[in-house]
């Protein structure tokens, strides 16, 4: 079986559909790069990434193959021999690429690509609805003829690991934050190429502890910009939290994660439609969305993000919608692709299939969480004797801030400069380690912190998930614990750094403060309970 490969995106469409020989040793498998794209390096970079064994073209066109798979009709396919397999490589066809194929055509149903000498080349269109089906008659009826609705692996993939999401959201350290995921398709239309200062806009005009970003490029866009340039240009919100999912598997994984979806005219969305996932649109419109397409029909439905600030009120617009109808117009036959194709492909193989049922693989775990932010711009919006409430920004917020917090050291001098709030981690030892030869307690610290930069305000070290040891400038020592929140079965805690600020305001305006007293502590969506005391010795002396 010869897997030809054009693009990043067209390989990851095709592992999707390569479990339907698992456990079948008479298949074996290689892969060619079809040449002729602008975004080959990449694809090579991918194939590379997937262990897959590459044959040169000429090798590739010399060759004798019981079985050719495609996930894009571009390049010389036709040329190989054997049967031909061609998949959509998105959910349906929903975009007319200006200046590639006949005019208005919609990328993959173009009769120009689908047609060798006037005949059709694949010898199976293998598509995920009856629409699509209905749509290739229309535009190229020979290549209807060859075509099977089996449904879509890689939603079929999405659907079988939703069993994770839990697990997703703890890998990418979103913990009770709305996690809303933006993604961007490729080319002069799509989201980063319009708006490339939205994700951002996005990180920096909303709390940190309410809102979760990340960003879903298509692989054509990675290529676009390349690595090192994304890396340079999202620095501010990707220091600030922000996720960049890589290309493949990935995004997905933050789909089900997701709990609203931000899209340009990319078929992304229709994954995390078929979800249930509140869908808002950033697309400024254009000449290649296909009227009438489920893309456009999503769009059409979706409320609009302008402004960055409005984005509560499209979620909560957004919410008020069930986008699983869209999605039911791209996909059909949930849970059915792998038999399907299974099938289908074996007929061409003429063989007969594993007894086995192929199996889904599901989706890994995201690769990492994020860094936290190491500073902060913090704004209180209430503050009265038993109450606070805590709002965090990235550092580079420019507007008026009640004040600014920062990670000592790892902020950086200019960072830490600038704060009125520092704080530090006291450091696990791992199993086996050697324990330092010298240490700050936590009263040393904060008191050598304070001297040694006057300026600041408060000094905090944080002893654990629950305790803190405060030195503010005023009222000395404050030994603060911090009781989670228990509702519905769930135990759930506050960042300490963030009751660390709201703390240095309370006692800001309550310096002459008498222990013990208690606070209700506002960060995000979650309430806690924080009890101020004196210190005792175990936290005076626990070592940093």
């Amino acid at each position: 079986m010869l897997v030809a490969v054009r693009s990043a995106t067209a390989l990851h469409r095709l592992l999707d559909v390569l479990p339907v020989f698992d456990g079948d040793e008479r298949i074996a498998s290689r892969f060619t790069l079809v040449p002729g794209s602008d975004f080959d390096v990449d694809a090579l970079a991918a194939l590379e990434h997937a262990g897959a064994r590459l044959i040169p073209w000429d090798e590739a066109q010399r060759g004798a193959h019981d079985l050719v798979l495609s996930a894009s009709p571009k390049g010389a396919v036709w040329a190989l021999s054997g049967p031909r397999v061609l998949l959509p490589h998105g959910a349906g066809f929903n975009k007319a690429i200006s200046g590639d194929g006949s005019p208005g055509i919609p990328s993959g149903l173009d009769p120009h690509y689908l047609l060798a000498d006037g005949e059709p080349w694949a010898s199976l269109h293998a598509l995920a609805h009856r629409d699509q089906l209905a749509r290739l008659a229309e535009h190229c009826p020979p290549a209807a003829a060859r075509a099977a609705v089996v449904g879509d692996p890689t939603l079929d993939r999405i659907l079988g690991s939703l069993i994770h999401r839990e697990g997703y959201r703890a890998a990418l350290g979103t913990g009770d934050r709305r996690l809303v995921v933006l993604t961007a398709s490729w080319g002069p239309e799509s989201l980063l190429s319009r708006r490339p200062g939205l994700p951002a806009e996005l990180v920096g005009g909303l709390p940190c502890d309410d809102y979760h970003f990340a960003l879903v490029l298509h692989p054509n866009e990675y290529s676009r910009i390349g690595e090192f340039d994304l890396a340079r240009q999202l620095a501010p919100a990707l220091a600030a939290g922000l996720v960049l999912a890589r290309p493949h598997q990935e995004w997905a994984a933050l789909l089900i994660a997701a709990d609203a979806v931000i899209t340009d005219h990319g078929s992304t969305a229709l994954y995390a439609a078929a979800l249930g996932r509140p869908v808002i649109g950033a697309y400024d419109g254009g000449d290649e969305l296909i009227p009438g397409s489920p893309m456009a029909d999503l769009l059409a439905k979706a409320p609009r993000l302008g402004d960055p600030a409005e984005l509560p009120e499209a979620l909560r617009q957004a919410a008020a919608q069930d986008t699983r109808p869209v999605a039911d117009a791209a996909f059909a036959l949930p849970g059915e692709s792998l038999p399907r194709l299974r099938h289908e492909l074996y007929r061409l193989l003429q063989l007969e299939p594993p007894a086995a049922a192929p199996a889904i693989r599901q989706l890994p775990q995201p690769s990492a969480a994020p860094k936290p932010p190491s500073a902060f711009a913090v704004q209180i919006p209430r503050l009265t004797e038993h109450h606070i409430t805590v709002e965090r920004y990235p550092s580079f917020r420019s507007s008026p801030v009640h004040h600014r917090a920062a990670a000592h050291p790892d902020a950086g001098l200019r960072q830490v400069q600038s704060a009125a709030v520092l704080w530090r981690h006291a450091q696990r030892q791992d199993a086996g380690a050697l324990a330092p030869t010298s240490a700050w307690t936590a009263a040393g610290w904060t008191a050598h912190v304070l001297a040694e930069l006057p300026g600041r305000r408060t000094a905090a070290a944080i002893l654990g998930a629950d305790r803190c040891l405060i030195r503010h400038h005023r009222a000395g020592l404050v030994a603060v614990r911090i009781e989670p929140s228990r509702a519905g079965g769930r135990v759930r805690r506050a960042d300490p750094t963030a009751v660390v600020s709201a703390v240095h305001a309370w006692l800001n305006a309550n310096s002459e403060w008498t222990a013990p007293t208690s606070l209700d502590c506002r960060v995000g969506r979650l309430t806690v309970r924080v009890e101020l005391t004196a210190p005792g010795a175990a936290d005076l002396d626990h070592e940093l």
